[in-house]
């Protein structure tokens, strides 16, 4: 006999009585998650189309060197006064520079909201002053104009002084717990 053989003759002596597991249950893969939703994608697509079609609000007229100021009714003006000199520190910022309106705005809004859940007091967003847009006006600066005064926890913004982007950013003051 070969030494191959007596491997072979070795092996089935050690197995002789053995018998083979039976077939153990298969286990299901676990089940997968369905994709998470936005909970509120079409209440925003439905809020998009509606600002996309309303007509444009003559107060909102800007040219490209304006100033944006704006406070809610209740908010002091010497908030407005603290706000436009930098008196409150600058926690957050977004800049807009390049995006589609539709684009601006989206980021914006998650932007706030992201801000509010943080509970962050003080805000720049970097707009641009619409220089190069032509004759349409500076159409990122009036998006963020607008959006701004509709959202509740805003309760002043003005430009930006010189040092902080000027006439092509917005200094934002959001609710806080010390908020007036």
């Amino acid at each position: 006999m070969t030494g191959e053989e007596d491997d072979s003759a070795f092996f089935r002596k050690a197995m002789r009585g053995v018998r083979p597991l039976s077939a153990a249950p298969r286990v299901a893969p676990p089940r997968r998650r369905p994709p998470p939703r936005a909970r509120f994608t079409r209440a925003e697509r439905a809020a998009v189309l509606r600002e996309s079609l309303a007509p444009p609000d003559p107060d909102l007229d800007i040219q490209p060197g304006d100033s944006l100021h704006y406070r809610q009714a209740g908010v002091p003006e010497t908030v407005l006064r603290r706000l436009r000199r930098g008196d409150y520190r600058i926690e957050s910022e977004i800049d807009l520079h390049g995006l589609t309106v539709i684009e601006a705005r989206a980021q914006l809004r998650e932007f706030l909201r992201a801000a509010a859940a943080r509970r962050l007091r003080c805000l720049r967003i970097v707009h641009g002053k619409g220089l190069r847009s032509g004759h349409r006006g500076p159409v990122l600066k009036v998006a963020v104009n607008g959006l701004l005064r509709r959202f509740d926890l805003v309760l002043a913004f003005t430009s930006a002084a010189m040092r902080d982007g000027g006439t092509g950013a917005t200094l934002v003051l959001l609710r806080g717990a010390d908020a007036p």
